[in-house]
């Protein structure tokens, strides 16, 4: 058994065994906070780049197809009991794909005691360009977010999808091959220039902090943490924490103009909104933020500290709006029927004081707002009115 074990060291297989024997790791509580409150809130963004082996024909809007194919591999790679409903499975609460994609509310839960599914622990960012036809050995790359735990996770996500190659996806089921994935740090600006032949760049080290001879060490915005060709994962995973979300450039303006790149779902007094208020999206994306800390970071917040933050969110004003409705649907395999997932686009302008509020705008560029958020819905980029971006620096196929 040991000698197999080593013989699996540095690849994917690897750690897909580790997971087996060491089960889930206990994560850091110690992190540097702003507020005890989101200490151990993390999440890590990765970027799959695919290159079809046969021509691909995918829908405009590619988050339902990646998402429930991604779903189908995942579940036919760790079932046990194949055929059988996740409801009525005994290893249901014990089951990675049953947390990761059904995502039950434990029993004896705090929060969301009057619902069955919990926010999932994931968010699949495909490109928010709308090309459908991807020709033979043509690349294409889409975002995955993973949030606290889920970033253990890892291994399981570039084996679902990988094998989600050779099932096939989209019209004609086309085949791909997964060429890489890198890690993102999205908090960090690319480079002016083309770095120098030399080792592969990591993002551990902060903008500004000295290396080896005292000289600045430039931080990288991504490095490649697995390659198809050779099934190697890198042994280390640096999640953006809290503090860097608190640390990171620049200060809070006074007048933001917030981008919703796709079909955003936020409800206000029991109904779906397009006439959207800055504190009515606030509200969401606390709730949101909150029970993702709850669910998979490990720490209930104390919603008594935000009924101040929202006080303060009705005191902003909206300047401009220009928001439509996009009625986009998707078909539901579970169900057998096609469900309207409508939600609204555009861009709105905000003007007060937004220093309170600045850190979680910031993570929601990353973990999204509102409903169907798993298929990518929710997402959004903020700049500065006069067009000065300082949001999440995007990969150049995710872009917007």
């Amino acid at each position: 058994m040991l000698n197999i074990f080593l013989a699996c060291k540095s690849t994917l297989y690897y750690y897909l065994v580790k997971h087996v024997i060491l089960s889930i790791r206990a994560f850091p509580t110690s992190f540097l906070t702003w507020g005890a409150a989101m200490q151990t809130f993390c999440f890590s963004r990765f970027i799959f780049t695919i290159k079809g082996e046969t021509a691909l024909l995918l829908p405009a809007y590619k988050g339902s197809t990646l998402r429930g194919g991604f779903g189908h591999a995942f579940r036919r790679i760790v079932c046990v009991f194949k055929g059988k409903g996740c409801g009525e499975c005994l290893l249901r609460q014990q089951c990675v794909y049953s947390w990761v994609f059904e995502t039950p509310v434990p029993s004896g839960a705090q929060m969301m005691q009057k619902y069955t599914a919990a926010p999932h622990p994931f968010v699949i960012e495909p490109s928010v360009e709308n090309q459908e036809t991807y020709q033979v050995k043509e690349e294409m790359s889409f975002g995955l977010v993973l949030i606290g735990r889920a970033i253990d996770y890892l291994p399981y996500f570039i084996y679902a999808f990988e094998e989600l190659g050779h099932i096939g996806i989209g019209k004609g089921k086309g085949k791909y091959q997964l060429v890489e994935v890198a890690e993102e740090c999205p908090l960090v600006e690319e480079p002016d220039e083309s770095p120098l032949p030399g080792p592969e760049p990591t993002c551990q080290n902060k903008p500004g902090q000295k290396g080896q001879a005292g000289q600045k060490e430039q931080k990288s915005p991504r490095k490649v943490i697995y390659r198809g060709h050779d099934k190697t994962l890198a042994a280390s995973i640096t999640p953006v924490q809290w503090p860097d979300i608190i640390d990171s450039p620049p200060p809070s303006p006074s007048r933001i103009r917030m981008i919703f790149l796709t079909p955003t779902r936020i409800k206000y007094e029991d109904s779906l909104t397009k006439e959207l208020e800055f504190h009515v999206f606030f509200r969401n994306l606390l709730r949101r933020i909150s029970l993702l800390s709850y669910f998979h970071c490990g720490k209930k917040l104390d919603d008594s500290e935000f009924k101040d933050l929202i006080e303060q969110a009705t005191k902003v004003k909206t300047i401009s709006r220009s928001l439509y409705w996009d009625d986009w649907e998707r078909y539901s395999n579970r169900q057998g029927t096609r469900m309207k997932m409508g939600g609204f686009i555009g861009k709105a302008i905000y003007e007060g004081n937004f220093e309170p509020f600045w850190p979680y705008v910031r993570l929601g560029e990353y973990v999204h707002v509102g409903k169907g958020s798993g298929f990518g819905l929710g997402r959004y980029a903020v700049e500065r009115q006069e067009g000065e971006g300082y949001g999440m620096k995007l990969n150049k196929d995710i872009t917007i």
